[in-house]
């Protein structure tokens, strides 16, 4: 099952997330299939391909509630 998550990226006290899509059984920071968006917190900046997501959500893909809270 593929989930559309964020993983961690950036340095310690600094995070940056990338919105993914990535098999379920994955790391967090494991090899995504398709990147589609990032959100840097400490900046306010949040990027989303909000076309993409709709595509893998067709497909069966399940969103998790931190992406969900971000696309609000």
């Amino acid at each position: 099952m593929v989930k559309i998550r964020l993983a961690r990226g950036g340095k310690t006290n600094d995070p940056f997330y990338r919105v993914v899509a990535v098999e379920k059984t994955r790391k967090r920071e494991g090899k995504a299939l398709e990147v589609l968006g990032w959100w840097h917190p400490r900046e306010d900046e949040v990027k989303i391909n909000k076309k993409a997501i709709e595509a893998w959500l067709k497909k069966g893909a399940q969103m998790t509630q931190g992406v969900k809270t971000l696309m609000t």
